[in-house]
């Protein structure tokens, strides 16, 4: 009979405690009668940890590749249940407190996070450090950049989910960021999500945690800033661009005084330079959208759908030419300007406003010129994606009727 429930816990030299979760694990299983297996994910125990596994009658999956995220991936994989709960075999988590999770998965939900600020932390289960500042705060900047407001704690190690739901995620991390990656693309395809308090007790390591604490934050940070082009590129390149032209806008004019202070063509370069600088960001915010559309690091959507068409290099380029054309008649203007004075001393204030706009939009349509290019070259790489997938769905088709 196929299992209803995969309980799965990574391991690395965790003969110390796996015992004791595996035991709770089979009291849980027993009290509440759920069809259930357990599946040990080592990865590369030199203790007698597969050893014990084996003894208490769970699955031993061995893992060669190194990484957290290894180790739950081929759990995951192995798992035959149609729900999976995972957690740590330090025992920090009890797994015989495990009715509220799978209660939330029969409810149709799918991905059941804990949340051990709502549940409780035991003394010196958690440092200090992570309790009241890592952990809320890098939680809160996933809440704010993936709009994931039903989850209070995203490094919760203990959760579960719709084996099938998570499987389609194609889950591409190897070390931490795995649990992380699940939280944000699980938001990301709209599944269900939900949460439920659980207890954080001590780990019962004889030895220091596989966590390093500024170096995993960091990684957490970067992977949220990766994962989320619209807050790396987009919002600041916007702030930039539409900072740049409200100043350059004023400053075309002539110069302005505020109290004792006068803004002239000096500020003037900075503000175009800010416009430069925010509309590459925006660019690479759109690449970096589309490339991780084809990548799988996020699932299609139709806001770029125009960017995604053979003829947007075609479009790109016509745009890019204009802006070009735009910043040559300036630049003969200011070549202009200095003839009339017989190519002598000229008034910067007035000539330097020429240059700087003939430069800005010579920059503007260089870069709207090859990122013209870019896209087609991203638009070729989705064609020809298309076209496996075209090949190989016919190909399967051809084998069913043979």
């Amino acid at each position: 009979m196929q299992p209803e429930l995969s309980i799965v816990m990574p391991c690395l030299n965790e003969s110390r405690t796996l015992a004791a979760c595996i035991k709770k694990a089979l009291v849980f299983l027993k009290d509440y009668d759920v069809a259930g297996e357990i599946i040990v994910a080592d990865n590369g125990s030199t203790d007698s940890s597969v050893e014990i596994a084996r003894s208490m009658n769970a699955t031993v999956v061995k893992v060669e590749q190194r990484g957290y995220g290894e180790a739950l991936a081929a759990g995951i994989e192995a798992a035959k249940g149609r729900y999976v709960i995972m957690g740590d075999s330090d025992n920090s988590y009890d797994f015989s407190a495990l009715s509220p999770f799978l209660e939330k998965l029969r409810q149709g939900y799918d991905l059941v996070m804990g949340n051990r600020f709502r549940g409780g932390i035991v003394p010196g289960a958690m440092p200090r450090l992570h309790r009241y500042f890592g952990n809320p705060f890098l939680t809160a900047i996933g809440r704010l950049f993936f709009s994931c407001k039903e989850c209070g704690d995203f490094y919760c190690g203990l959760r579960g989910f719709r084996r099938e739901a998570v499987r389609a995620l194609d889950l591409q991390s190897t070390g931490m960021e795995f649990a992380l990656e699940m939280v944000v693309k699980a938001q990301m395809h709209s599944l269900r999500i939900t949460e439920v308090p659980i207890t954080l007790y001590p780990d019962g390591r004889d030895r220091a945690s596989h966590l390093r604490r500024y170096r995993d934050g960091w990684r957490s940070l970067r992977f949220y800033l990766l994962m989320s082009p619209r807050w790396f590129f987009g919002i600041p390149g916007l702030t930039l661009l539409v900072g740049g032209v409200v100043v350059s806008s004023i400053l075309l004019a002539g110069p302005i005084s505020v109290m004792s202070i006068t803004f002239d063509y000096h500020t003037l370069m900075y503000s175009t330079s800010a416009i430069v600088l925010g509309y590459q960001s925006i660019l690479l915010f759109i690449f970096a959208e589309l490339m991780a559309v084809e990548t799988g690091l996020h699932p299609p959507n139709t806001r770029f759908r125009l960017l995604r068409e053979r003829r947007t290099l075609e479009h790109c380029v016509l745009i890019g030419l204009a802006l070009i054309l735009v910043g040559v008649v300036l630049g003969i203007s200011a070549a202009r300007q200095w003839s009339l004075v017989g190519f002598g001393t000229l008034r910067p204030a007035l000539t330097i406003r020429f240059v700087t706009c003939s430069v800005l939009f010579l920059l503007l349509g260089g870069q709207t010129l090859l990122g013209g290019f870019y896209f087609g070259l991203l638009n070729l790489i989705g064609e020809r994606k298309t076209q496996q997938r075209t090949l190989r769905r016919v190909q399967v088709e051809v084998r069913g009727d043979s």
